[in-house]
């Protein structure tokens, strides 16, 4: 599961707030910007959406329109959703999902394409990305529970269910098939990067052009900056100690997606099992804490952060020097002299 960040937003001469209303309520300031000595209000405001909280703010010299911009951000975010949900029935991916083991399924141009790219990453990185992976999901028990261990005989009933190659597109037509019976898409691990581009697609419509947007703290995006500053400063919590920061990165134009290992999982044997698999073996993935990746998207960080935890540091460098502008810090634990477990970090950079 994605890890859990921290926000830290710097704000230049901020006044105090004349609203108010916790975090999923809205607040607004004003903030002086001193490089273009002009007044920049500041609103935010929180909606849940995607089954978390996605917050925003924004700055801008008329804030009559601020408001705005948010509330048609968040609206594209529920859009989102109910387009590429597989939690709910009525969703053309949940009906994609049941009818396409049994005929090609005509399927609207934005969800052909963004399928269509979501195994251009599979492709890629030699299936370490994969959005067929539900079955495996359900089998170990994460899919609305918090673990289990399956026997040999269900792991390889879902593993005969789990491949990007099952997957059959026809451009021509816009449809997609399955070629195997049980095969279903789950798009949670990518959907929500995309919501935030989206997102900040629409606030550019409407004129904004600083703004952070947080998709329940595991995809942030940077939009400009801060007034007087060069950059959103984010912490990213200790992957060992949720109560400590492992490290802070600004960002500006650009998006930062993580995944960690720790929120859902459950131990057995002196190992931890979390949700995080290697698709192509069907057992989570050992030996890695979280992932934390900084790219040009969103769409593009929530499957670079899996593709890294998957592959280790090793492949992962391989793999990230045919990119440009990613770069990636993978967490490992590590030992002390005294036993405790604490961890390690290697920054990749092409």
């Amino acid at each position: 599961m994605k890890l859990a960040l921290i926000l830290l937003a710097a704000f230049i001469c901020v006044s105090s707030p004349r609203v108010s209303k916790g975090w999923f309520g809205k607040a607004k300031t004003l903030a002086h910007a001193r490089a273009t000595d002009t007044v920049q209000f500041r609103y935010e405001d929180s909606r849940i959406s995607m089954a978390c909280a996605y917050s925003i703010v924004v700055y801008g010299e008329d804030e009559s329109k601020l408001a705005t911009a948010v509330t048609a951000a968040f609206d594209e975010v529920d859009r989102i959703d109910q387009l590429m949900s597989h939690y709910k029935p009525e969703s053309p991916l949940s009906q994609l999902n049941r009818q396409a083991a049994s005929q090609p399924v005509n399927v609207e141009p934005e969800l052909f394409d963004f399928i269509a790219e979501c195994l251009r990453y599979s492709r890629e990185s030699n299936g370490a990305f994969d959005i067929t992976v539900g079955p495996l999901l359900k089998t170990w028990g994460f899919f609305r529970g918090e673990g289990r261990m399956p026997t040999a005989e269900e792991l390889a009933e879902a593993r005969a269910k789990v491949g990007w190659q099952h997957v059959i597109l026809n451009k021509q037509e816009k449809t997609i098939r399955f070629n195997r019976a049980g095969v279903e898409l789950d798009l949670g691990g990518i959907a929500k990067g995309y919501a935030v581009d989206r997102a900040v697609r629409v606030l550019k419509q409407h004129g904004v052009s600083r703004a952070l947007v947080s998709a329940c703290g595991s995809t942030i995006y940077g939009l400009g900056a801060p007034p007087g500053e060069d950059g959103w400063k984010v912490k990213l919590r200790d992957p060992v100690s949720s109560q400590k920061t492992a490290m802070t990165v600004r960002l500006k134009d650009h998006a930062l997606s993580v995944s960690g290992s720790y929120e859902k999982f459950f131990d057995l044997g002196g190992k931890r099992y979390s949700h995080i698999f290697d698709p192509r073996t069907g057992w989570p993935v050992q030996g890695v804490l979280s992932v934390a990746v900084l790219t040009k998207t969103g769409t593009a960080g929530d499957a670079m952060d899996n593709v890294f935890y998957v592959l280790g540091v090793e492949k992962s460098q391989k793999y990230l020097n045919g990119l440009e502008g990613v770069e990636a810090f993978i967490f490992l634990p590590y030992k002390t002299k005294a036993s405790a477990i604490t961890w390690k970090q290697v920054r990749l950079k092409r």
